[in-house]
């Protein structure tokens, strides 16, 4: 596993960094059987190159694509035991990417849809689609909640928030495994990004416009 954590763009190191681990692995990309991608939510440039990137892959290869949610692998990296997990990462403009999951097995299944949104919000969310039953916290910026004043609610049950690690592929490549083994998966034309909130080149053209009606 290679990390990205060099000032380099996104795009220019993809797929080099590919490249050398492929070469690492002794294998070509002819060999892979499937691709696992983050389909969102997230950095709108990140999520776009990666879905790019596996879309040209699918159609020069015609292999299977997985798409994983971001959330969804913050989530499998909890060490609690709690019955339901609420998995959260920093968006900007003081608001989360949030989902929330019961555990089912070694699964987690999603209840409700992923979102951007208030972290009191999220935490009030969370706890009505838990029905009253304990949550295990996790996410790479635990502050964003900490500092909330509807966390203390769930902090007087014994809650926490568990900060995991940002570098996500072990867990993407997990997830995809197990989807493709399960006979889930998408092609080029079906593999669309997830981005819960519209992206500011959207909404600042839209406020333009508006105004110049």
């Amino acid at each position: 596993m290679l990390r990205h954590d060099s000032e380099e763009e996104y795009s220019s190191w993809l797929l080099p960094a590919v490249a050398e681990a492929l070469r690492a692995a002794g294998i070509g990309m002819a060999e892979v059987d499937g691709y696992a991608v983050a389909a969102g939510p997230g950095s709108f440039t990140g999520v776009r190159v990666g879905l790019t990137t596996v879309k040209a892959w699918n159609e020069v290869y015609g292999k299977r694509i997985a798409a994983v949610s971001r959330l969804e692998a913050l989530g499998t990296q909890s060490n609690g035991d709690e019955p339901y997990v609420g998995a959260f990462a920093d968006a900007r403009r003081g608001q989360v990417f949030g989902a929330v999951y019961r555990r089912a097995g070694m699964r987690l299944e999603r209840l409700g849809e992923e979102t951007v949104i208030p972290p009191g919000e999220f935490v009030e969310m969370a706890a009505e689609l838990a029905s009253g039953g304990n949550i295990s916290w996790v996410s790479t910026d635990p502050e964003c909640v900490l500092e909330d004043a509807v966390w203390s609610a769930r902090e007087s049950r014994g809650e926490k928030v568990e900060r995991v690690s940002s570098v996500l592929a072990p867990a993407i490549g997990r997830i995809g495994m197990a989807q493709l083994a399960a006979g889930r998966h998408t092609d080029a034309l079906s593999l669309d990004a997830n981005y819960v909130r519209r992206s500011d080149a959207e909404i600042f053209w839209k406020g333009g416009a508006a105004h110049g009606r």
